[in-house]
């Protein structure tokens, strides 16, 4: 039996393997740093091996192509971007490991044509003095939601911290107690509000909270009510909440601020095309929202980012913060928000060309003619490794949107016969493009109301590529 020191004789030097990977031109595209850290990494791993197994048979040119296998393939993955496009066939819409929002076209090509060298960020072309960089984005808000005033940070935790660091550091904030909510990325407001510097003062009961909670809760400590709207859960039953208009009130005759958190916060209401009830933004000024904060994602459909808007008064006192500084966005950020927003200037435009609201309105004949083409042409191409066929599913908004409302749709059901479903699944994430699907009762489920235009082909050659 060979010793490991006769074994690990046959690994070749590095300098012999960085010059076959030069000879095969593998190496020329890459940073020399990146190629000899892959084949560094790929020797080392061959030592490991055979440090475990000495016994193991293998000639040293065996070795050698596997360390050159390893290496190409680990070159590969240090070249390639991390933040690249995948292919969400999982029917969630709003998916956050997936990016959340698909930006609409206008704003990628406002993007890509204004972007591209030196742009207009924070510079008044009349004057040539600095300006404010949020101005385009509070002249859009205002006009969508009828605010005095409005701005943006990078995301809505960050617009909730903001708000009752500005409104009420040191002082008392009364919440529901069915309010006090914890979402995605261990957001907990409890937490959130005790990081701001504001002290939390619960009142009612987990189902129940009626206006005489806040009334008794009142003290001269007080600064504020905020109302948060719980986003990803819903109570049902025996349970009664105060409407902002009622907290308006009791804001009124207490001197107190009132700031509305929406979550999502759209600025159309979903309800009059059949969907559950969602507070928009200009419902909360409308009521009387001194500040009312959401996601810019979500269901607006722009990049990640948190809107304020409110009063003028209080906006400005959320502008000269000093976390305004800490939070505030960047010129890719401001530019994705502002086409965007523009969209909404006309409901029918927004409701075609933003990629979220256009995913959500998606008819089910076209959902169903879709997944029937999928299967069709899965089946041709994978023959017997599949069995495939066409079955009623149910898409998902996501991300905390339209909770506990499951949408009708159309799927593409696949059955590996080789491999096992969770083995498909995983080769396909790790296949170019990585594809997202779901499982469920050992079949790959494959939602058409996800897919992008110029999806389909590809999904089916990924599909039929992991299946061999």
């Amino acid at each position: 039996m060979p010793s490991a020191k006769d074994v690990l004789r046959k690994i070749p030097p590095v300098d012999r393997l960085l010059e076959a990977l030069d000879a095969a031109g593998e190496a020329a595209a890459a940073p020399r740093a990146l190629v000899v850290d892959a084949v560094r990494s790929a020797v080392e791993a061959a030592r490991e091996r055979l440090r475990s197994h000495p016994d193991a048979e293998t000639t040293e040119d065996a070795l050698r192509d596997a360390i050159l296998a390893d290496a190409r393939a680990r070159l590969q993955g240090l070249a390639r971007p991390h933040f690249r496009k995948v292919i969400n066939a999982t029917g969630i819409i709003l998916h956050t490991a997936l990016g959340r929002a698909v930006l609409a076209r206008q704003a990628v090509d406002r993007i890509s044509r204004e972007l591209a060298g030196y742009s207009l960020l924070q510079a008044d072309p009349d004057t040539g003095r600095r300006s404010r960089r949020d101005q385009r984005i509070e002249d859009l808000l205002c006009r969508l939601t009828g605010c005095e005033a409005a701005t943006v940070v990078n995301n809505n935790a960050a617009a909730t911290m903001i708000v009752l660091n500005t409104v009420a550091a040191g002082r008392e904030v009364i919440v529901s107690r069915g309010q006090l909510v914890e979402i995605g990325g261990s957001f907990r407001l409890p937490e959130m509000m005790a990081a701001s510097g504001a002290r939390l003062v619960e009142v009612g009961t987990t189902n129940k909270t009626h206006p005489r909670d806040y009334e008794n809760a009142v003290t001269d400590q007080t600064a504020a009510i905020l109302r948060v709207h719980p986003s990803n859960y819903k109570i049902y039953g025996f349970t009664s909440e105060v409407p902002l208009e009622t907290l308006r009130e009791i804001a009124d005759r207490h001197g107190l601020a009132l700031i509305d958190d929406l979550g999502a916060g759209p600025l159309i209401d979903f309800a009059k095309y059949g969907f559950p009830k969602e507070p928009t933004l200009p419902e909360s000024v409308r009521a009387g929202a001194d500040l009312a904060t959401s996601s810019a994602d979500k269901l607006i459909g722009a990049s990640q980012g948190g809107i304020i808007l409110g009063r003028k008064k209080w906006v400005d006192a959320v502008r000269k913060s000093p976390l305004a500084r800490v939070l505030r966005v960047g010129k890719l950020t401001l530019a994705a928000l502002e086409a965007t927003l523009t969209l909404f200037l006309d409901e029918p435009t927004a409701l075609r060309e933003v990629p979220t609201n256009r995913m959500l309105f998606r008819d089910l004949a076209s959902l169903d003619a879709q997944a029937r083409r999928l299967a069709e042409a899965l089946q041709a191409r994978t023959g017997d490794a599949a069995d495939v066929e066409v079955l009623d599913g149910s898409s998902q908004l996501g991300s905390g949107s339209l909770p506990t409302h499951d949408i009708p749709t159309r799927v593409a059901a696949v059955a590996p016969r080789a491999v096992t479903v969770d083995d498909l699944a995983r080769r396909l994430r790790l296949g170019d493009p990585p594809v997202f699907a779901r499982i469920q009762n050992d079949r790959l489920l494959l939602d058409p109301r996800t897919l992008q235009e110029g999806d389909e082909a590809t999904l089916v050659e990924a599909v039929a590529r992991a299946l061999r």
